[in-house]
């Protein structure tokens, strides 16, 4: 029954428009800790989103393209037991990121305009096993954020008409700041039974922020720096796992994050301030079964959910609500488990606040792997 655990595991990276209530790419994981012995695992992703749009109004029927890029990520983790009872890890998870660029020259209200956010964590972790079949986890969690945006405006020049100006341009440079992690988990191995309850905080940064505006008086450019504030939220993770059936598990997870405390504001940048404002908290749903072959493979298949708000999103993320379809696979041999897995995601509509323009019929394709050893 064990070699069925979380096969879909191994798709240990989503699209970050595919959590269409932020920006988390992947959460830090955690079932690397219940591993037998020393264990070190990697994981790789690749992700291939689709996000298009037009405008309404005065522009309606301008098209923005693709607004979102393809990208890969990697992550690593490694365990060992220090005695029968206390078990300590390490992991560095691309938590965070966004990448949005909306192409030149097509007519749409924010033509030209980008953004890109990276973030990272690094989580040291406890575990302490008790006789019950509970365990306690807890650790502290090193998350990095930064990013740059580039922001154009349409202006009307004599001759020419309706042109995009590259009037805006920030960067803002990586802080780290420490969180931490506690978690409590209850195990039945004879019936593969594992239920969990993990909670981690927000994490505050301030990012020295450098850059340039046009004044709008004398259109002449004006460099700044100063600091901006950003939260990255504190979330609440339940997980569970358990055999049904002979060589068949169920397991599924419900998660919320506190996207609603996360406000990136950008300085001198008008009528684009703020960059990231969330309106409701998410919650997101997960269920899934997966079934032993034989000794060395099994396979598994599940389902995600993102409820949307309705509400006018931001044309640097405009997306709402999600509806996923996830299928993988494991192999097995000797210490080492190979796993893949392949998830499509159908984005759900939204209309954007800034650029009076909406977007429909969007999707993600992330295919991932992960190789696990013991020793």
């Amino acid at each position: 029954m064990k070699h069925i655990i979380t096969a879909l595991g191994a798709l240990a990276v989503s699209s970050t428009l595919a959590q269409a209530g932020g920006f988390e790419r992947s959460s830090v994981p955690l079932g690397f800790m219940f591993e037998k012995g020393s264990y070190a695992e990697l994981t790789f992703g690749i992700v291939n989103p689709s996000v298009k749009g037009r405008a309404i109004g005065a522009l309606g029927g301008a098209a923005s393209g693709n607004v979102a890029k393809n990208y890969s990520q990697l992550g690593v983790a490694f365990k060992t037991d220090l005695n029968e009872k206390l078990s300590l890890g390490i992991s560095l998870d691309p938590s965070f990121g966004a990448d949005i660029a909306y192409r030149a020259a097509t007519g749409f209200p924010i033509q030209g305009s980008t953004a890109t956010l990276r973030g990272d964590t690094i989580a040291l972790i406890g575990r302490y096993q008790f006789d019950s079949g509970f365990s306690a986890l807890a650790g502290v969690r090193s998350v990095g954020v930064g990013g740059g945006v580039s922001l154009s405006r349409n202006m009307v020049i004599p001759s020419v008409g309706l042109v995009p100006v590259n009037g805006y341009k920030a960067n803002f440079k990586t802080d780290r700041d420490l969180g931490y992690v506690v978690g409590v988990a209850y195990e039945k191995p004879e019936i593969a039974l594992r239920v969990g309850l993990t909670y981690s905080t927000e994490t505050t940064h301030e990012l020295q922020t450098t850059g340039v505006f046009l004044n709008p008086l004398t259109g002449l450019p004006v460099a700044f720096t100063t600091p901006t504030t950003v939260e990255l939220p504190k979330s609440v993770t339940f997980d569970f796992q358990s055999g049904v059936a002979a060589n068949t598990l169920v397991f599924g997870s419900i998660r919320w994050m506190d996207w609603t405390a996360t406000r990136l504001i950008a300085p001198n940048a008008g009528p684009a301030n703020p960059l990231i404002d969330y309106d409701n908290d998410v919650i997101t749903y997960s269920l899934g079964v997966g079934r032993k072959f034989n000794e060395q493979w099994s396979g598994a298949v599940s389902v995600s959910y993102e409820d949307s708000n309705g509400l006018l999103a931001s044309n640097l993320s405009p997306t709402d609500g999600l509806f996923s379809l996830q299928v993988g696979g494991s192999y097995t041999r000797d210490k080492m488990k190979i796993s893949g897995g392949v998830r499509y995601v159908k984005i759900g509509d939204a209309s954007a606040l800034g650029g009076g323009s909406h977007f429909e019929g969007n999707s993600a394709v992330a295919v991932g792997m992960k190789i696990g050893l013991s020793f």
